[in-house]
């Protein structure tokens, strides 16, 4: 090959590169035989707060992260390995319903491996699974669903919803202090914001209620009172809204607490 050829073939060589596809990583492992049950897979997918990395096992997620806060994808994998002793390979399909999750926010069904963290943060965790899409529960009433026989204080709560490792499908952005103000813990407030907005949840609203003193609503027909984002209270017209600063207030007045949102009773 003479001098001038051999310019010729440099100048191409970016054409002759080839990107390898984003799964290879995952195909050599598997050419290889090495079993699903030493890593798991991830996806990147889109969310109202940015994208969201997900990875799983065959079986269950695993872990997730958002890269609004400026989360990479190596970065992601190196959380997961430190977290869980398990590699995370970029490539392959989301875990049957994870996409269907994360478009309505019903996760509560979705697995979710949660194996190695602390009881009593699993606890809290699981609470938060219970919260329904497109409502707000307070600190208080996770504590109380956490089931655990020592409830969890506050701080404790906070402390294991700003570790999350699954964000969004476990949605911390629906937790709020017991002021009605979003507590955000697990995200920044723009990220919570944007998840919030994207179920319809009326943080003007909620905070108009709370600094009116409205802790829960109550329904004149029915002598039901709910947290005030709770399907039935939004249902509630304004002719028959009454409003309560106190689950005490709420009982004294001949009121009982809504079966399906469980407003702090005691």
């Amino acid at each position: 090959m003479n001098e001038s050829e051999g310019d010729a073939v440099t100048r191409r060589l970016p054409e002759l590169t080839t990107r390898a596809p984003e799964d290879f990583a995952l195909r050599v492992l598997r050419r290889v035989g090495i079993s699903e049950d030493h890593y798991d897979t991830y996806v990147r997918l889109d969310t109202a707060a940015g994208g969201l990395f997900v990875a799983a096992s065959a079986r269950a997620v695993t872990g997730a992260g958002l890269d609004s806060a400026g989360l990479t994808a190596t970065g992601f994998e190196e959380l997961h390995r430190a977290r869980t002793g398990r590699s995370a390979i970029p490539g392959g399909r989301p875990l049957s319903g994870v996409v269907p999750a994360l478009r309505t926010g019903r996760a509560h069904r979705l697995p979710i491996d949660l194996t190695g963290l602390p009881e009593r943060q699993r606890a809290v965790l699981e609470a938060v699974r219970g919260i329904p899409a497109g409502q707000l529960r307070p600190l208080s009433w996770i504590a109380r669903e956490a089931g655990t026989e020592v409830p969890p204080s506050a701080s404790e709560v906070l402390r294991a919803l700003a570790a999350n490792p699954v964000a969004v499908l476990i949605p911390c952005h629906r937790v709020t202090h017991d002021n009605g103000s979003p507590c955000d813990a697990a995200y920044l407030p723009k990220s919570g914001a944007a998840l919030r907005r994207a179920e319809q949840i009326d943080m003007r609203r909620v905070a108009e209620l709370s600094r009116a003193g409205t802790v829960f609503l109550g329904s004149d027909t029915t002598n039901i009172y709910c947290h005030p984002t709770c399907a039935h209270a939004r249902r509630i017209t304004p002719a028959h809204r009454v409003h309560f600063r106190t689950a005490q207030d709420a009982r004294e007045a001949g009121y009982r607490a809504c079966k399906s949102c469980r407003p702090i009773t005691v």
